[in-house]
C-alpha cells in the first residue's frame, strides 16, 4: 500500500506550472495567440491557494482516505494541466520554426490565420474546463490548513557532495574482527581452501559498506592477489554473477554472455590466486547456482576468501562451509547521534547549541538502531539548524506509521524535501533495483520530464540539474559507487529505492514488477534477449504515457536484443504524450516509422546501438527534442537536412556513427551542450570547421575528425575551441584519404589550441612536420590522458614532461621519430621533475626510434610510472637503463629487433652496486624479438628481479643461455618458441605454480641416469614439480620423462601437446591423486596404451 500517493510528482508539478504561468516568455505568447489572459490569471490564484494546502494534505492523507483521493484527483488534474500548456507551447515552437522556414505566402497565411482562431478556441475550452475543476477541488479541501511549503530551497551548505563513509560509528569492533578473519590464513574448517564469511543483518544496517570498507582496506588489498565484487540482489542469476565478478576481477568488459565460457574464464583469472571476493545482497531461496560456483572458487590458493552479505542466515546454508557468520546488530543510539551530528553540524560544534542536541538525541533515539535511517536524517537536519524545524521532525505523524514497506525515518527524509527535489527524487523510482546512475544520463531525464524548470538565470539548465542531483547525494538518497575507485557513478540503496517507488506510486512502476493501468505516466522495463509483442499488449491503454524506456540505460557492448517490430511502429506512435523513449540496443531497429513525427512532445530519444542506417525527414518535426542519441549506430551515414528544425535539441551524441559530414542547418543549433563528433566538411553541403565557433555552450567530450579539409588556419581561429572552457575530452582526427599540405595543417594545428581546462587528448592522423607550440605546454596541467598517433611527418616529440597531472601517455605510429630526450621532458633544469604523476607510458609502432635518453639531471624521470609498454621499436637500442624506474611493475618488450644483448645497461648504470634494479617489477615479457641473443645476468648479491612473479619469453629464435634465477616471488613462466634457451633453474623458482614451455627443445635436454634405464627432464627439482599447479608441455620431443617422484600433489592442471616421446607416468605415480581436475593429452605419449581415469577422482575435464 502506497503511504504517500504520488505526492512527489504533485508537489513538483504544481511549483512547475506556476513558474511556467508567471514567466514572462509564456504570458505573452499567450497574448500574440490572442488566448484568455484573464482566465490564466485565475488558473495562477487558483493554482497557489492549492499549494499552499499541500504541505498539511501531506500528513493528513497518511490518516485521512479522503484526504488521499483528494490528492488523487488534484494530480489527475494537475497532468492535464501540464499536458495542455505543453500542447500549447509546442503550438508556439511549431509556428516559430514554420514561420522562419516556409514561405509565407496570402493563401498561407490565410490558411495559418483559420488554424490559430481554432486553436485559440479550442484551448480557451479547455482553460474554462480546467479552471473549473480545480477550483471544484478547491473549494472541498477537507480543511486542509494553509502553510509554508518546502519549495523554497538554497542549497544545503557542504564542501562535497559524497559523505564519508569510513567513519562507521559503532562499527570499528565489527570491522577489526571480520579483518582478522579476512587476513587469517587458516580457513578454520580442514575441508575447503576457501574460506566464506556472511555478514548477515536486516536491511539498513551498513552491511554492504562494512564490506567496501573491508575491500579497500590497505592491508586487506596486499593480501590477495585478485579482488572482485558482485551485487547479487533479488533477480540476478547465476550468469550475470559471473560475469559480473569476470569484469570485476579483470576490469574488462567482456563480449561472452554464456555460462560455461563465462566459468571458464571465470576460473583461469582466479586459478592458483589469493582472492577476495565480495557476493552483496544475497536473498534467500534467490540465489541458484552456489555449487557450480564452487568449483570455480576452488581452484584459487589456499587463503582465499568470499564475503557474503545477506539479510538471512540460511543463505550460508547452500554454501556448504563458511568461515564464520557475522551478525551486524543495531547501533547503540549514542552511534545513532554521532552519525546525525557529524554531517548535521559539518564542522560546527554540537556542544555549543544544546537545544538542537537534545532534540537531535531524542531523533537519534527513533532511528532504532538502523544506520541507513540515521543517515538518511543527517541529511534532512543539515539543511536547517533551527529549532522549530528539527522539533517539526520530531513531533511528525509519520514516526507513528507501522507500515512495513518503508521505514518512518527515511519517509521523514524525503518529506521534508524541497517540492522540485521531491518529483526528481520520486522520478528515480523507474530505475530498478542495482542500477548503475550516472548523473549525465538521469539529468537529461529529468529536465526531459519537465522536472527541473528552466532557470531565468546564467545557469545552464543542466547545470541546475546537476545541483539538483548533488543535494540528493548530499542528503544520501542517492550514493556514490567507490568500488576501486572506478568511473564516478551513483545507485540507490534498496530501502531508498523503496522509498522512491512508494512515493511515486501509482504513476511510476516497473513493468516487471506492477501491473500496467491507465494513471501510469511512467514505465520501465527489462530487456530481454527477444520481447515479442506480448510483453507490451497491456500497454493499449497508457495514452498518457510519458515515459518509455528499455534497461539498463548503460551501454553493454557487443550485447544486443530484439524487439517486436509492432511495438515500434503501431504501439509507441499511439503513444502522443511520450516525453522520453529508449530504445537502446535493439539491433533488429533498422529504422524508424514516418509516425515518429508524431510524437511532438517527445524530449529524450535514445536509439543507441540500433542498427539504423537513416532518420525519417519527420523526425525533424519533433520541436520539442533535447536529446538525440545515436551512439554506435554503426549503419547511420548521414542526418536529415532539415536538422535546424530541432530547435530545442541540446544534446547530439552521434558517436560511433560513419557520418560523411554535418548537416548545414544544424549550424543553427547554437544550445547545443553536448555535440559529441563533428565531420569537417570539404564541400558546401556540410558544415566547416569555422562553424564550431557558433556552439558557445558545449561541454563534455568533442571529436573533430576530417580536419584535411580545413585549408584556412583563420578559420580553425574562428572555431573557437579556447573559449570552450566546459569541454574535458577533445580529439583532433586528420585522414590520409585527400592529404593536404603539410605546412596548412601545421597552421591549422596551432589554431586549435583548446581550453587549458582539457583533462583528455587525442591526436591522430596529423600531416604536418611539427606539433603546435601549445601541446606540451605546462598551463595544460589538467590533462590527465594523452594519446598522439600516426603523425608520420613529425621528427621531435613535444615536451610532454611539463604537463604536471599526466597520467596516461600513448605515442605510436611516429615514423619520423629518431630520438626521445630532453626535449620530450620539458624544461632543462636540474631541479624540473618531469611527468611527475605519469603512471602508463605506452611507445608503438616507432619504425626510425633509435635512441631513449633516460639519464641526465638529478631527477627521476618517471617517479610515478608503473606500466611501460615498447612495442614494433625495431631500430630501438637496448642500451635503456629501465632497472632505474623503481616503481615499474609491468613491462612488456615487443619486436625490438635490433636488439641482441641485454645487459648491464639494461639493469641500470649506477656507482653503487648496492641500488637493487627493477624493485618492484612483477611481469615481464619479452617477444617476438628476432636478434637478441643474450640476456646478461647481473650476478653478484643481488637479485634480478626482487617482486618478478610472471615472466613471457614468446619467439626470440636465438636466445641462449639460461632464464634469470634466484627469484623467490616467481608464480608464472612461459616460455615458447625459444629454440636455443637452454637453462631453466627451477630450483631458484620456490614459489612457481604455473609452467607453460613450448618448442624449447634444449630447455628440456634428455640425458641418461648411469644405468641407462630412465631419461629425467635437465635441471629439474622433483621439488619445485612438488609446488606447481599448472604444467604445459607443448611440441617437446625431447621430453621423454617425468621426475621419479611423479606428478605433485598440488597439480590441478596438465596439458600435453606434441610430446610423442614421453613416457606417461605409471598408474603407482598418479593413484587416488586428489589435485588434478583438467587433463589434456594429444599427439603425446605414444608408448601408453591405456589410461585408469577412476584414479583420478576430482577429474572434471579430459581431452
Amino acid at each position: 500500500m502506497a503511504t504517500i500517493v504520488g505526492e512527489g510528482i504533485l508537489s513538483a508539478s504544481v511549483k512547475l506550472l506556476l513558474q511556467k504561468i508567471v514567466s514572462g516568455e509564456f504570458i505573452n505568447f499567450f497574448r500574440n495567440m490572442k488566448l484568455d489572459v484573464p482566465l490564466l490569471d485565475k488558473l495562477k490564484i487558483t493554482l497557489l491557494s492549492l499549494q499552499a494546502v499541500l504541505n498539511d494534505a501531506e500528513e493528513k492523507q497518511i490518516a485521512n482516505s479522503a484526504v488521499k483521493e483528494w490528492l488523487n484527483m488534484l494530480q489527475d488534474a494537475v497532468f492535464e494541466a501540464e499536458d495542455l500548456f505543453d500542447e500549447i507551447n509546442t503550438e508556439s515552437l511549431r509556428c516559430r520554426v514554420e514561420a522562419e522556414y516556409e514561405t509565407q505566402s496570402a493563401k498561407v497565411l490565410k490558411k495559418l490565420s483559420s488554424r490559430f482562431k481554432r486553436f485559440n478556441r479550442k484551448m480557451n475550452s479547455k482553460l474554462q474546463k480546467l479552471l473549473e475543476r480545480l477550483e471544484h477541488l478547491r473549494n472541498q479541501n477537507h480543511g486542509l490548513k494553509e502553510g509554508v511549503s518546502n519549495s523554497v530551497w538554497h542549497g544545503t551548505p557542504t564542501s562535497s557532495v559524497v559523505g564519508d563513509e569510513s567513519a562507521i560509528y559503532g562499527r570499528d569492533d565489527d570491522r577489526k574482527k571480520l579483518k582478522e578473519f579476512l587476513l587469517a590464513e587458516d580457513v578454520g574448517d580442514g575441508r575447503s581452501k576457501i574460506g566464506v564469511i556472511s555478514i548477515v543483518g536486516m536491511g539498513g544496517l551498513g552491511k554492504t559498506t562494512l564490506a567496501k570498507l573491508l575491500y579497500n582496506d590497505h592491508d586487506v588489498k596486499q593480501k590477495f592477489e585478485v579482488r572482485g565484487w558482485a551485487h547479487v540482489s533479488k533477480d540476478l542469476n547465476v550468469v550475470t554473477v559471473t560475469k559480473t565478478l569476470l569484469e570485476s576481477v579483470t576490469s574488462e568488459k567482456t563480449t561472452a554472455n554464456e555460462l560455461n565460457i563465462l566459468q571458464v574464464k571465470l576460473q583461469q583469472s582466479l586459478r592458483n590466486k589469493s582472492f577476495l571476493l565480495v557476493l552483496d545482497d544475497i536473498w534467500y531461496g534467490r540465489y541458484v547456482g552456489w555449487n557450480s560456483m564452487n568449483d570455480i572458487f576452488n581452484v584459487g590458493a589456499i587463503g582465499s576468501k568470499i564475503i557474503i552479505t545477506t539479510r538471512d542466515e540460511r543463505v550460508a546454508l547452500p554454501m556448504q562451509t563458511f568461515l564464520y557468520v557475522h551478525h551486524v546488530r543495531s547501533l547503540e543510539t549514542e552511534d545513532c547521534w554521532n552519525i546525525l551530528a557529524s554531517h548535521a553540524f559539518v564542522e560546527r560544534n554540537y556542544q555549543q547549541q544544546p537545544d538542537l542536541e537534545k532534540i537531535g538525541r531524542e531523533i537519534a533515539k527513533k532511528c532504532d538502531g538502523i544506520r541507513l535511517a540515521a543517515i538518511a536524517l543527517r541529511g534532512l537536519l543539515r539543511t536547517k539548524l533551527s529549532q522549530d524545524y528539527w522539533n517539526d521532525v520530531l513531533k511528525s505523524s509519520i514516526w507513528e506509521l507501522t507500515n512495513d514497506e518503508v521505514q518512518p525515518s527515511l519517509l521523514l527524509s524525503y518529506r521534508y524535501l524541497p517540492a522540485p527535489l521531491k518529483g526528481c527524487f520520486a522520478y528515480c523510482s523507474i530505475f530498478s533495483k542495482n542500477s548503475i546512475l550516472k548523473k549525465k544520463m538521469v539529468v537529461q531525464l529529468w529536465i526531459a520530464e519537465g522536472l527541473v524548470p528552466q532557470p531565468q538565470s546564467e545557469k545552464s539548465w543542466e547545470k541546475v540539474a546537476e545541483e539538483y542531483f548533488d543535494e540528493l547525494v548530499s542528503r544520501c538518497l542517492i550514493r556514490q559507487r567507490s568500488i576501486d575507485d572506478l568511473e564516478v557513478s551513483f545507485e540507490m540503496h534498496d530501502l531508498i529505492n523503496d522509498l522512491a517507488t512508494i512515493v511515486s506510486s501509482p504513476y511510476c512502476i516497473r513493468l516487471e514488477e506492477h501491473k500496467p493501468h491507465e494513471r501510469v505516466r511512467h514505465l520501465s522495463y527489462n530487456r530481454g534477449i527477444y520481447d515479442s509483442y506480448d510483453k507490451f499488449d497491456k500497454l493499449d491503454d497508457l495514452k498518457g504515457l510519458r515515459t518509455f524506456l528499455s534497461l539498463p540505460l548503460q551501454e553493454v557492448q557487443w550485447l544486443y536484443y530484439s524487439v517486436s517490430g509492432k511495438l515500434v511502429c503501431d504501439l509507441l506512435p499511439q503513444m502522443k504524450q511520450l516525453h522520453a523513449l529508449s530504445l537502446l540496443k535493439y539491433s533488429n531497429i533498422i529504422k524508424l516509422p514516418k509516425s515518429i513525427g508524431s510524437l511532438i512532445y517527445l524530449r529524450y530519444l535514445n536509439l543507441s546501438d540500433t542498427m539504423i542506417g537513416r532518420l525519417p525527414s519527420e523526425t525533424c518535426k519533433l520541436y520539442n527534442l533535447q536529446t538525440l542519441l545515436l551512439t554506435n549506430c554503426w549503419n547511420l551515414t548521414n542526418l536529415p537536412k532539415d536538422m535546424g528544425k530541432l530547435v530545442s535539441l541540446r544534446h547530439l551524441d552521434i558517436r560511433g556513427t560513419q557520418l560523411k559530414e554535418m548537416p548545414v542547418q544544424l549550424s543553427k543549433l547554437e544550445n547545443l551542450q553536448t555535440l559529441s563528433s563533428f565531420v569537417v566538411s570539404k564541400q558546401d553541403i556540410g558544415l566547416k570547421i569555422a562553424d564550431l565557433g557558433k556552439y558557445f555552450h558545449l561541454q563534455g567530450r568533442l571529436s573533430i575528425s576530417q580536419l584535411q579539409n580545413v585549408t584556412d588556419p583563420s578559420h580553425a581561429f574562428q572555431a573557437n575551441l579556447e573559449m570552450k572552457k566546459q569541454m574535458d575530452e577533445l580529439v583532433l582526427g586528420w585522414s590520409d584519404d585527400t592529404p593536404s599540405n603539410s605546412q596548412i595543417q601545421s597552421a591549422v594545428f596551432e589554431q586549435l589550441r583548446p581550453s587549458t581546462n582539457l583533462k583528455s587528448l587525442t591526436i591522430f592522423g596529423y600531416g604536418g612536420n611539427s606539433f603546435p607550440n601549445w601541446l606540451g605546454c605546462s598551463l595544460f596541467d589538467n590533462i590527465v590522458y594523452l594519446r598522439i598517433a600516426g603523425c608520420e611527418n613529425c621528427s621531435r616529440l613535444p615536451p610532454l614532461g611539463q604537463l604536471g597531472n599526466l597520467k596516461k601517455l600513448f605515442l605510436g605510429n611516429l615514423k619520423s621519430v629518431k630520438s626521445v630526450g630532453s626535449e620530450f621532458y620539458g624544461r632543462d633544469c636540474p631541479s624540473f621533475q618531469p611527468f611527475p604523476l605519469l603512471e602508463t607510458l605506452r611507445f608503438h609502432t616507432m619504425l626510425e626510434w633509435e635512441e631513449w635518453t633516460l639519464t641526465g639531471g638529478t631527477s627521476t624521470k618517471f617517479p610515478r610510472l608503473t606500466q611501460l609498454s615498447l612495442i614494433r621499436c625495431p631500430k630501438l637500442k637496448g642500451n635503456i637503463p629501465l632497472g632505474q624506474l623503481g616503481n615499474l611493475k609491468e613491462l612488456i618488450i615487443v619486436g625490438m629487433k635490433s636488439v641482441k644483448t641485454l645487459g648491464t645497461e639494461f639493469y641500470g648504470s649506477s656507482s653503487s652496486p648496492l641500488i637493487q634494479p627493477f624493485l618492484s617489477l612483477e611481469t615481464l615479457r619479452f617477444e617476438d624479438m628476432q636478434e637478441w641473443e643474450e640476456w646478461k645476468l647481473i650476478g653478484g648479491t643481488l637479485t634480478e628481479f626482487p617482486s618478478l612473479t610472471r615472466l613471457s619469453l614468446y619467439k626470440c629464435p636465438k636466445l641462449k643461455g639460461s632464464i634469470p634465477g634466484n627469484l623467490p616471488r616467481h608464480t608464472s613462466l612461459s616460455v615458447k618458441c625459444c629454440p636455443e634457451l637452454e637453462g631453466i633453474a627451477l630450483d631458484n623458482l620456490p614459489s612457481l605454480s604455473e609452467l607453460e614451455l613450448e618448442e624449447c627443445p634444449l630447455l628440456m635436454e634428455p640425458i641418461h641416469s648411469d644405468d641407462n634405464s630412465n631419461i629425467i627432464i635437465t635441471s629439474t627439482s622433483s621439488i619445485v614439480f612438488n609446488t606447481l599447479r599448472k604444467i604445459t608441455f607443448i611440441n617437446i620431443p625431447s621430453l621423454t620423462s617425468f621426475p621419479r617422484d611423479g606428478l605433485s600433489k598440488t597439480l590441478q592442471s596438465l596439458s600435453i601437446c606434441d610430446c610423442e616421446n614421453l613416457e606417461f607416468l605409471p598408474y603407482e605415480s598418479f593413484r587416488n591423486n586428489k589435485s588434478l581436475e583438467n587433463l589434456s593429452i594429444s599427439s603425446s605419449c605414444n608408448s601408453m596404451t591405456s589410461f585408469t581415469l577412476c584414479s583420478l577422482p576430482v577429474l572434471k575435464t579430459r581431452y
